[in-house]
């Protein structure tokens, strides 16, 4: 009885986002400081005391630390998708900087797009009879 050979491509998986596998979409996050403006002071204390820890638990981005002397600081975004965003850090505490770093982590780069009027579900296709809901009837619903 012959064997059928396996070939090495066949064996390979693909990467996609689903109920088994999530692929982070930030790649790289860059902090951009000045070290004299007292606005950059919470940003500072954020890099010197907490950046190290959000760098452990994110080991799938690169964290970059820029110094930029007589401007704001700023946290950038890098992501797979080719685009990035940009946060101001200069009216924030040190954990709103570490909330507007998260915020960033887990976003996924995309282009916010508005909802059509009068939609509240977005779907491929339209539904024949509308959206149902037990609130929009003469008896509520009970369970």
């Amino acid at each position: 009885m012959a064997t059928k050979q396996i070939l090495r491509a066949q064996l390979r998986s693909y990467p996609a986002n689903g109920h088994s596998a999530y692929l982070p979409q930030a790649r790289k996050i860059v902090l951009e400081y000045c070290q004299k403006l007292p606005s950059s002071a919470n940003t500072r204390t954020f890099i010197s005391n907490d950046l190290q820890r959000v760098a452990w638990q994110n080991p799938h981005v690169e964290f970059v630390v820029k110094q930029r002397n007589g401007h704001e600081p700023i946290a950038r975004g890098f992501y797979v998708n080719g685009r990035d965003k940009v946060i101001p850090l200069q009216e924030f505490e040190v954990n709103g900087v570490e909330k507007k770093i998260q915020l960033l982590l887990d976003s996924s780069g995309a282009k916010i797009k508005q909802l059509k009027k009068g939609r509240i579900v977005e779907s491929m296709t339209e539904a024949a009879r509308g959206i149902w809901s037990g609130l929009h009837v003469d008896t509520p619903f009970k369970i």
